[in-house]
């Protein structure tokens, strides 16, 4: 019998690579592999003592061009799309984010379609927490369905939503989206960007190592080709997390990480006014044990981080340790700490480039206003940092999500787009259909079609809407379901429209 085929996107990077060596074990057993990769000296070096290896096929070409997707179709079964072009990266360059997360999207999926694949291929979507945005206490715990909020400025989540909602409304008969959270490992520890800066200290984030996203990666089609794969997996949306021993604030994980260089106090590294307080993506998850439950993926903690950390800062841990043991010696390697922030500081993304250049909408993203800014202290030790951490405050989705699938009617849909401020203009609809679209109308008068499955589970609403601004202090007036992420977190009065330089419909 012939083995399936398994076409991995971005195997060049760090999720893909951590996948595609977590199925090697696999080949010749459970099936074949084929990578489309860019042509590139760092690929080629990465990949060029695989060529040959029986079971493995390496292309090098480009994602964009359809003609190297179609023979990637052709020829597999089914697809991880990992592949992305990721922050901080996206944020420079937002056209380019937009045509290599969306379009590359869109090639396979019309690829897929175009050989009459749409009823047997399995197509494996990596979205990101990103989608959902600012999430920052005491919204902080977060699951599926949740609305889609991507945050000011951040191409990135808005090629991502813009793909994914492809994704959902594509007809293929098995599609899965699993929304990719921060990924710790290597990678994270060499991270040197103004993004670190973005990252709010209150913030919250339920990681997950590298190699157990490759892990799930493997699982997923493991089990799906050994037919121990649950067929209710596909067709939905999940969240990958590394579960409670994954999650951690941003300021408790800077206080482990500068603790192993033997600071007591951050209060020589870091000031408050040179970091964002909102607008950066990170939630704990309350439904990402659905994924596990069909993966089995987990084995990392956040302990797997700290050790990639430590094995970044080799030798300077030691001599870390030693100087700030001496007098005065916390203040003497916190400045040298502190001089190497400086030049991302007063990057073109830098919080204090903002700052000092008087960028309105950013300061009003980033804190909600200048008064905002000042107000803040010079020393982390006089911040009053959240606490709380274990409420959960569960946002209502509009529906009755008790009720079987099968269940869902006309009058639940009627009354989910209520309470998204609109109205549904569809007369009928079929008892426990997710997948047929229905035609519904926003509170601004825009009118779309969406299935329930997009709107329901997946948190998406207009596109319209999502393409030309992010316009939420507006919407909030007007969407009681999408208020319950944006008002507690803001004043009434944040009305900013930030109009949006790309949209999918640029590419």
């Amino acid at each position: 019998m012939k083995r399936p085929v398994v076409f991995i996107t971005g195997a060049g990077g760090g999720m893909g690579f951590e996948s595609f060596k977590a199925m090697l074990p696999d080949l010749g057993k459970l099936y074949d592999l084929l990578i489309l990769v860019r042509d590139s000296e760092k690929n080629r070096k990465l990949f060029e003592r695989y060529i040959g290896t029986p079971g493995i096929r390496v292309m090098f070409g480009d994602l964009l061009n359809q003609e190297d997707v179609a023979k990637c179709v052709q020829l597999s079964d089914i697809c991880l799309h990992i592949a992305a072009f990721v922050s901080p990266q996206a944020d420079y360059f937002p056209k380019k984010a937009m045509e290599n997360n969306y379009g590359s999207t869109r090639n396979i999926i019309e690829a897929i379609h175009a050989q009459g694949k749409a009823e047997t291929y399995k197509f494996v979507y990596i979205g990101t927490v990103a989608e959902t945005g600012d999430r920052m206490p005491p919204i902080h715990w977060g699951r599926v369905g949740d609305p889609i909020k991507p945050s000011m400025f951040d191409y990135y989540a808005v090629s991502k939503v813009a793909a994914e909602r492809y994704v959902i409304e594509s007809g293929l008969r098995y599609w899965v989206s699993l929304r990719q959270t921060g990924i710790i490992g290597p990678a994270m520890a060499k991270i040197r960007d103004a993004i670190q800066f973005h990252n709010c200290l209150d913030n919250v984030l339920e990681y997950v190592s590298d190699r157990d996203s490759g892990r799930a990666m493997r699982n997923l089609c493991a089990f799906d080709t050994e037919g121990t794969l649950d067929p209710s997996f596909w067709g939905h949306i999940y969240n990958i997390g590394g579960g409670e021993a994954c999650r951690v604030s941003t300021y408790d994980m800077y206080k482990s990480m500068y603790g192993e260089l033997g600071f007591r106090s951050l209060d020589e590294i870091i000031c408050p006014k040179d970091y964002a307080t909102r607008n950066f993506h990170g939630q704990y998850y309350l439904d990402s044990d659905r994924l596990e439950d069909y993966l089995h993926f987990r084995s990392d903690s956040i302990q797997y981080f700290y050790d990639a950390y430590l094995k970044e800062l080799g030798n300077a841990r030691a001599a870390g340790k030693i100087m700030t043991k001496l007098p005065k010696g916390e203040k003497l390697m916190g400045s040298i700490i502190q001089s190497t922030f400086k030049p991302l500081l007063n990057s073109e993304h830098g919080t204090k480039h903002w700052i000092d250049n008087n960028q309105e909408d950013h300061i009003d993203a980033y804190w909600g206003s200048k008064k905002s800014w000042e107000t803040l202290p010079e020393k982390v030790s006089e911040m009053k940092h959240f606490t709380d951490w274990d409420t959960v405050v569960t946002i209502d989705h509009g529906y009755d999500e008790t009720k079987p699938e099968s269940e869902l009617n006309i009058a639940d849909m009627q009354g989910a787009a209520k309470f998204r401020g609109g109205e549904l203009l569809s007369e009928t609809m079929t008892t426990g259909d997710w997948k047929s679209k229905l035609r519904f109308r926003c509170a601004f008068g825009h009118e779309f079609d969406a299935s329930p499955r997009l709107v329901l589970e997946g948190g998406h609403w207009c596109p319209e809407c999502e393409r030309k601004s992010w316009n939420y202090g507006r919407r909030a007036q007007v969407d009681p379901f999408f208020a319950q992420v944006w008002t507690p977190l803001h004043e009434e009065d944040e009305l900013r429209d930030y109009p949006k330089a790309v949209t999918e419909l640029d590419v």
